[in-house]
């Protein structure tokens, strides 16, 4: 997973996994969803991500597995 903040056009990229993008689907007027050839989601973008996302404060967890459902 990958995530890029470009702070010239505030827009925050989460790339869950490398797939080439078969459509994008626009979940709000500030959410995309990248969606690959077999209907995965694999990548969301985030527009105005100072305001909707925080960005590009963020901070990263692992959860241990027995935590997690």
């Amino acid at each position: 997973m990958k995530v890029r903040y470009f702070p010239d056009t505030d827009t925050l990229h989460i790339q869950l996994r490398d797939a080439g993008v078969a459509e994008t689907r626009e979940v709000d007027e500030n959410t995309l969803f990248d969606i690959d050839g077999e209907g995965n989601v694999c990548g969301i973008t985030i527009e105005h991500a100072k305001r909707n996302a925080n960005a590009p404060m963020f901070s990263y967890e692992e959860s241990p597995v027995s935590t997690f459902r």
